[in-house]
């Protein structure tokens, strides 16, 4: 009985020290101590030209000039949106060639409109763009996923189509490799049939969502090699199609038989040819593709070759390019992101010589929290990168959309993460499917708004009519309304 009452006591005094040192101790810890995650860390990847951005500029200083003036604009086919103040950005006036291929599609039904979204995990398996894609589809028509990568590591968890491909692919992605052996695709990544001692393959099955219930015009999209002789394979029935690859330009395009529920294809031959994916649309309405990688600060799309982007937009004609990033870009020990503005103010004038005419939307940080005193915050480096964001998107003249506000400032991640039912992840950083779609409708709504004020603006613009020469008399009519 003394023994077993000896044992307590030590007990006891062991963990009352425990207590008192830890009360002691926390008193010299930093606030900050470390974000509840439960992301696998074997997928966290940090693309190349963030690491080395982060040790060229760790000294970069902020000369800001933007916050204290107005934001005035230059019209674009007589259309002029109102002035902004820097605090409420949105930039609609830099979408109006967009907005007017809208306008175009919703009034006459001509043409189509093509959205390129860049992202990182955010975006992942089709997270958000799936349903910005199906609520642009829904208003203005389309039927397809659009671009889809010839092997993915979130194929998996993809619900927009069913992607399988085999093992033995070769894959160069634009995160963590300088110089391919020959030039990325638009999305970042070029594939290889390298094995030649069994048949690389990739399968694809539409979904059952709406406007996906089909594989739409299937075409294969590679690029230029000196090997003449491969060649790709698919079934029709019973009946086994081959067809030949001509890899003469940077891009080509092979149309693989038609519009179908499943498609497999086998690479016979093929090794040395670069291949990028495969597009699925009916060429009507909007189209969006998903281009997301897994730790993409949105540096890496300074590397893409402005030749092979040209013809990449000849072939797919994109007129509007979101950028949605940030993830990957908090918590490196400073919460000043003029590097990363300056950066990426570089990445957009390179976007807008590769994809010349095209819209640039840029679509900030999400809300994330960590942990400070034992209670889950907003981290705060998230506000000082949503500002740097912004900054780069007035200076490259983009649209701008602040998602750290629509959801809510400060604290939001926490309440979505907290609430029943939940909208975000344990990991106060990514959002589960019900969340995404909240997301989605943000940005669209946003996106719609700008959209509907054009709308009025171009009603009400006026353009002056030409001049009439008549006997060598220059005579100016009167400017018009133009409905």
């Amino acid at each position: 009985m003394n023994q077993n009452k000896s044992y307590f006591v030590q007990s006891f005094t062991i963990f009352a020290v425990s207590i008192a040192a830890f009360l002691v101790f926390k008193s010299v810890l930093p606030k900050k101590l470390f974000s509840e995650s439960t992301v696998d860390s074997k997928n966290v990847v940090i693309d190349s030209l963030l690491l080395e951005a982060l040790e060229e500029d760790k000294n970069a200083t902020d000369g800001d000039t933007l916050s204290n003036q107005p934001i005035s604009f230059t019209a674009v086919d007589g259309i002029t949106f109102p002035d902004e103040k820097y605090e409420d950005y949105k930039g609609f006036q830099h979408l109006v060639q967009f907005y007017e291929k809208l306008f175009q599609l919703e009034t006459k039904h001509e043409g189509n409109v093509r959205i390129a979204y860049f992202g990182d995990s955010m975006t992942d398996g089709d997270m958000i763009v799936q349903d910005f894609r199906s609520n642009f589809q829904n208003k203005f028509g389309g039927q397809g996923v659009g671009f889809v990568n010839i092997t993915s590591e979130s194929a998996a968890s993809r619900n927009s189509i069913k992607h399988e491909f085999s093992g033995n692919w070769k894959t160069q992605s634009y995160l963590n490799v300088k110089k391919p052996r020959s030039p990325f695709g638009v999305n970042g990544h070029v594939f290889f049939a390298n094995d030649t001692a069994n048949v690389e393959w990739v399968k694809y099955k539409a979904s059952k969502l709406q406007h996906l219930s089909e594989l739409y015009n299937p075409t294969l999209f590679y690029g230029k090699s000196n090997n003449k002789s491969g060649k790709v394979a698919f079934k029709v029935g019973n009946d086994t199609i081959y067809k030949k690859l001509s890899p003469n330009k940077l891009v080509n395009t092979l149309v693989v038989g038609n519009t179908t529920k499943s498609l497999k294809l086998d690479f016979i031959n093929a090794d040395s040819i670069p291949v990028y994916g495969m597009n699925f649309d009916d060429g009507k309405g909007v189209h969006v593709d998903n281009f997301s990688n897994r730790g993409n600060s949105g540096l890496p799309i300074s590397t893409f070759n402005a030749q092979v982007m040209r013809q990449f937009h000849e072939k797919l004609g994109y007129d509007l390019i979101v950028l949605h990033y940030g993830t990957n870009v908090l918590n490196y020990g400073s919460l000043n992101y003029t590097w990363y503005e300056k950066r990426m103010k570089r990445v957009v004038d390179h976007l807008k010589e590769c994809f010349p005419g095209v819209a640039i939307l840029v679509v900030s940080t999400a809300d994330k929290a960590t942990k400070y005193d034992m209670e889950m915050k907003t981290d705060s480096a998230v506000v000082p990168l949503t500002k740097a964001q912004k900054k780069y998107a007035i200076q490259a003249q983009a649209g701008y959309v602040n998602l750290y506000t629509l959801m809510g400032g400060d604290g939001a991640i926490v309440k979505w993460v907290e609430e029943v039912p939940a909208a975000a992840n344990k990991d106060y950083t990514h959002f589960n499917y019900r969340g995404a779609k909240k997301i989605s409708g943000m940005i669209y709504d946003q996106v719609y708004s700008g959209y509907e004020q054009f709308k009025r603006l171009r009603a009400n613009r006026k353009q002056a009519k030409p001049v009439v020469k008549i006997d060598s008399v220059s005579i100016k009519t009167d400017s018009v309304h133009v409905e």
